[in-house]
């Protein structure tokens, strides 16, 4: 069955095929009479006048032909004015359809992209649920493990907590020992000190003593030759004072050097200038101690003494139960000359001591009983045994007074203990 417009164009193609045989027909007759009453229309020839008659005839049956189309057709019509239009509207819309097109494509690309984020993003939430379950578990193990930790960690606290407190008084204890150990250690450097300075004037002085023993020095340089304390009352009395101590130190150079002969000349050789400004020194408050000093060795026989004054103030020297020097003796050393060594090794020790303490004397006093008793002890002492040996104060001593020592054994057995009984 044909479509409905189908039918409506055959119609119309029928009709017009009538419409155009008729009017043709009606044109031919018209030419033919216009043709043989020979009328003629704008001045023209019958024939040209039956020819323009035939044209109009036809035209007219064109336009009777496409007047009815187009009053039938509206497609025509719309063809006919309006194709231009609409080819360029056919253009544009092809060209939006085409735009549309890639915007769909695109479109689809996107949601192919988004569809597949959303795939991922559905994959990344389920892995982060899973991530987030674990983590809660793992949360809920730490904390149960935190909880046991505190439980557990309670008694260690408590235990860095003495520990700590026990750190802190180890670490005061070990610095106070470090501090002990540094004290101990500057005592000792300096006893070590002492002791090489010791030796170094018991070197002298067995020097000088071997010296005195051949008969050769019989004053040595530095030795004191007159010694006295003075407290000036009044300025005018040093000269007073400066003579009597340097006759009383001619004297004594004369008795050492010329004991045979009588003192009747000066031998002591003092410079002036010295004498001056001891003068001067001596007018200063306060108690001093003055010394007339042998500027060289002197030996026996000869005729002058050079000497200089020697000026220092009155202190304590050594005060009484002070230990002036120590020693011991080893277990093997029992031999009397070998005691006796160490017994004037140890007196030589304290008076060196206290020379650099500041006294002027020549040498100490002691009991020579006492020392000849303790010698005599400490040889008969029993083998392997030793002793300890101290040289102790018994006065108190300013700088020209004579200062009086005892040596005592201080781990003495009950035995060495009787013995030392008797010594005063």
């Amino acid at each position: 069955m044909l479509p409905e417009r189908g039918v409506s164009a055959w119609l119309l193609i029928l009709s017009l095929l009538l419409l155009g045989g008729v009017l043709s027909t009606l044109g031919d007759r018209l030419g033919t009479r216009v043709g043989k009453a020979r009328l003629s229309l704008f001045g023209l020839r019958p024939k040209n006048t039956a020819v323009v008659i035939t044209a109009l005839t036809g035209a007219l049956i064109s336009a009777i032909s496409l007047g009815l189309m187009l009053l039938v057709s509206e497609r025509l019509r719309v063809g006919l004015f309006e194709l231009d239009q609409i080819q360029a509207r056919l253009r544009d819309s092809r060209s939006a359809l085409r735009q549309s097109q890639t915007d769909l494509d695109r479109s689809r690309g996107e949601l192919s992209r988004a569809e597949l984020g959303r795939t991922q993003a559905i994959s990344g939430r389920q892995r982060a649920l899973d991530c987030h379950h674990k983590a809660e578990a793992q949360l809920n193990a730490a904390q149960t493990r935190i909880a046991a930790l505190r439980h557990e960690l309670q008694p260690l606290q408590q235990q860095r907590t003495r520990l700590e407190a026990e750190r802190l008084r180890l670490t005061r204890e070990v610095k106070g020992r470090d501090a002990d150990i540094r004290r101990t250690e500057d005592e000792l450097a300096g006893v070590r000190q002492r002791i090489a300075a010791g030796e170094k004037e018991l070197k002298g002085l067995e020097g000088n003593v071997i010296a005195l023993r051949r008969g050769d020095v019989v004053i040595a340089s530095g030795q004191p030759l007159a010694t006295a304390k003075v407290k000036l009352d009044k300025s005018s009395q040093a000269q007073t004072v400066i003579d009597a101590l340097l006759q009383q130190a001619n004297l004594a150079a004369f008795q050492r050097l010329l004991p045979d002969q009588k003192p009747d000349r000066q031998i002591l050789l003092v410079p002036r200038n010295d004498i001056e400004r001891l003068k001067t020194l001596l007018a200063k408050p306060g108690t001093w101690v003055v010394s007339i000093r042998s500027a060289a060795n002197v030996l026996r026989g000869e005729q002058r003494v050079l000497a200089f004054p020697d000026l220092r103030p009155n202190r304590p020297v050594v005060r009484k139960g002070e230990v002036l020097s120590r020693t011991t003796l080893d277990g093997d050393e029992r031999a009397a000359e070998v005691v006796r060594s160490r017994l004037n090794l140890l007196l030589a020790a304290a008076f060196a001591r206290a020379q650099r303490q500041g006294t002027l004397v020549d040498g100490l006093q002691f009991d020579v009983n006492s020392f000849n008793d303790l010698g005599h002890a400490l040889a008969d002492r029993p083998a392997g045994q030793e002793a300890t040996l101290e040289a102790v104060v018994r006065n108190n001593a300013d700088t020209p007074d004579p200062i009086v020592v005892e040596l005592r054994w201080i781990n003495q057995d009950k035995v060495g203990d009787r013995r030392r009984e008797r010594m005063p």
